[in-house]
């Protein structure tokens, strides 16, 4: 059996990005990988439906919220049985206890790597992921213990609030969970994603690692979806890769949202230096 690289994060704040990097990376071609060919291959999504199917053979309108935690755990062990190496997992699931089951199997983890971006930002693409207003978006993720609904392909994931989810994954400095800011993926990519590498015990050629940063860079992502689409983007969205920016929250918000953001998070924000100045 082989174990989960779990690749985490809330919502719209860089999972997939990092996983066209890891899939560019391993694939090493000089062409792009396919963003439309990425899971199921060197990664999975733990929260697609058919892995749950595989363990409860109901229909799943019969499937309940303790159903569902109950299963996960299985359902993790079920990916890496599957895998005779490490498996990477996107999440996005905080790292908890629900309904008496954790939302990680960790007995079945070797590590993760953990994507953090700035609440403001995530504020704008999250209201668009989800098609709801902005200042809708700004009470969802204040909410702690948030669930989503089931879709088409997905189980609910336990996102919690925003703050919830990043201090799950962060706040207890565990070796095995690789912290990464969003913002030093646009700003560093050789350095940040060269420390990924590392992380993952690898240790790529300069000219590898910029090949692999190159074909899973914004830019790239964004030309496949208007060229193909992207089989990820939910109903409510008119593209999946929207800007691929840092501090679009200062023209996206108004002072108004931008406080209320701050009044929810300043903690964890303040660890991250996501504070604007004067609040």
């Amino acid at each position: 059996m082989g174990d989960i690289v779990w690749l985490a994060s809330y919502p719209k704040s860089g999972n997939t990005w990092m996983r066209a990097f890891i899939h560019n990376l391993f694939r090493d071609d000089r062409e792009p990988m396919d963003i439309n060919r990425m899971r199921g291959t060197l990664s999975q999504g733990e929260s697609l439906i058919m892995w749950f199917a595989m363990l409860d053979r109901r229909p799943v309108g019969q499937w309940t919220a303790e159903d569902v935690s109950r299963l996960r755990p299985r359902v993790h062990e079920t990916i890496a049985r599957g895998q005779k190496g490490s498996a990477f997992c996107k999440t996005h699931n905080a790292l908890m206890t629900v309904r008496g089951h954790p939302t990680v199997n960790m007995a079945v983890s070797s590590g993760a790597i953990y994507i953090v971006r700035n609440p403001l930002d995530v504020t704008l693409s999250f209201a668009d992921f989800m098609g709801v207003a902005v200042d809708g978006a700004i009470d969802l993720m204040a909410t702690e213990y948030l669930e989503s609904d089931f879709d088409d392909r997905n189980v609910p994931n336990i996102l919690g609030s925003w703050s919830q989810h990043v201090a799950s994954w962060t706040a207890t400095g565990n070796r095995r969970v690789h912290v990464v800011r969003y913002e030093d993926m646009l700003a560093r990519p050789a350095r940040t994603f060269g420390a990924v590498a590392r992380f993952l015990e690898l240790k790529p050629p300069r000219a590898r690692l910029d090949r692999a940063v190159r074909n899973a860079s914004f830019r790239v992502l964004a030309a496949q979806e208007r060229k193909r689409g992207f089989s990820e983007r939910s109903g409510n969205q008119e593209r999946f890769f929207r800007k691929g920016v840092a501090g679009e929250w200062k023209t996206g918000l108004t002072a108004e949202q931008t406080a209320r953001v701050v009044e929810a998070h300043r903690e964890q924000m303040a660890r991250f230096g996501y504070l604007p100045p004067g609040l």
